[in-house]
């Protein structure tokens, strides 16, 4: 069934004229939120009750955000390293040292690894090894993650869009690293693009989500929010949904420019990054809070409430939805009413937003550690006897 599940995926994706590499993103993990739009949705089932596979100390707390593909959990540390982390085990196969902390999750294109790091360097790495292919210098840190896509005017040419903290979205040809186009904002860019017709479409430190042609890297629109934009915006079609730090989630038309509503529930922050299903979109807050409001008009479904602040982004995994929290704690809540399916107490806060994948979390804390979750292997046993 799960193979009859895949194929079909992907022989959607195909009459749509979706890429190798979207297919990829879109059955497993191989970009942060799962696939280039940003939906943060898994396409995998986890058992009721996931325990603690294994935990990797990468020697500095863990922002980045995991990719997994060829057998591997891929995922930045504070301590300057890139690692390479087979899941079958949790041990590493793979380093790469950068000269700053690694915030930024890594983005797995085939064999290639692009991150970018605090150093202001963007490096493209060979995912099987961790050899260094090219590095682009920007003007400042690189703390988002990058998206890989077929150049609209030249569909041999693969281009990488990553953002900087130097105000610019870049477009580098992925063979060479060398920049195909730049586009300029007026403050630093803290989040990933998100793909969607022939744009990308990402917020900034200037209050703005801003509409890039993908095609030369002008801007199409300029949509103010009204306060700092942190996270990663989910898009479907000519919806965006996104919060930032004047307190509110928004949802917008990118067609128009206009604010389809505003959510605006509490006095805190929005940094998450949500996830969506064809009816809700999901996101955490600085209030403590998980909420779970309707796409269509931002009306609240229900929320969940922590001992901490959530800026780990929610990922959606049949009906169930994990995320992390500043209180120590990975979740899983029943999507149809937001109520607890299960916990696991890390101990230390995490920021970082999970990678779901292969019947597996996989997610990062601010201890130091990579932690993977699934199915033990003694549940794997019983399953076989029966």
């Amino acid at each position: 069934m799960r193979y009859l599940i895949t194929a079909i995926l992907m022989l959607c994706m195909a009459t749509a004229g979706v890429s190798a590499a979207d297919k990829d993103a879109a059955t497993g993990w191989s970009i942060y939120r799962g696939d280039r739009a940003f939906h943060g949705v898994a396409h995998t089932k986890l058992p009721e009750e996931p325990v603690m596979l294994w935990s990797v100390d990468t020697g500095g707390p863990v922002k980045s955000s995991a990719v997994v593909g060829h057998g591997m959990a891929y995922v930045g540390s504070d301590s300057g390293k890139v690692f390479a982390i087979k899941l079958a085990d949790g041990s590493v196969a793979w380093t790469f040292e950068t000269q700053g902390p690694v915030e930024a999750p890594p983005t797995l294109d085939g064999d290639a690894l692009y991150v970018g790091s605090t150093d202001t360097m963007f490096y493209k790495l060979d995912a099987r090894n961790g050899k260094l292919l090219w590095k682009f210098e920007t003007f400042d840190k690189v703390i988002g993650a990058a998206n890989v896509i077929d150049d609209p005017t030249k569909p041999d040419r693969r281009l990488v869009l990553v953002g900087s903290y130097d105000g610019y979205l870049y477009a580098l040809d992925a063979v060479d690293g060398k920049q195909v186009w730049r586009s300029e904002t007026t403050d630093p860019i803290n989040g990933a693009p998100a793909i969607s017709k022939g744009r990308a479409i990402f917020g900034g430190c200037d209050g703005s989500l801003h509409v890039i042609n993908l095609a030369d890297g002008k801007e199409i629109r300029n949509v103010e929010v009204g306060s700092i934009i942190s996270a990663s915006p989910a898009v479907d079609g000519d919806r965006a949904f996104v919060g930032h730090f004047g307190n509110e989630f928004v949802c917008v038309d990118l067609g128009t420019g206009d604010t389809i509503w505003r959510y605006s529930k509490t006095r805190f922050e929005y940094r998450s990054s949500a996830a969506l299903t064809d009816k809700l979109a999901i996101f955490g807050g600085r209030d403590r809070q998980m909420h779970a409001v309707t796409r269509d008009e931002g009306k609240v479904v229900w929320n969940f409430r922590g001992r901490g602040k959530f800026d780990s982004s929610p990922v959606i995994v049949g009906d169930r939805v994990v995320f992390g929290s500043a209180d120590g704690r990975l979740r899983m809540l029943t999507i149809d009413d937001g109520k607890l399916a299960w916990e696991y107490e890390i101990g230390a806060d995490i920021t970082a937003s999970p990678a779901v994948t292969e019947g597996m979390i996989i997610i990062g804390a601010e201890d130091g550690s990579v932690y993977a979750f699934g199915k033990a292997a003694k549940q794997e046993n019983q399953k076989a006897g029966n």
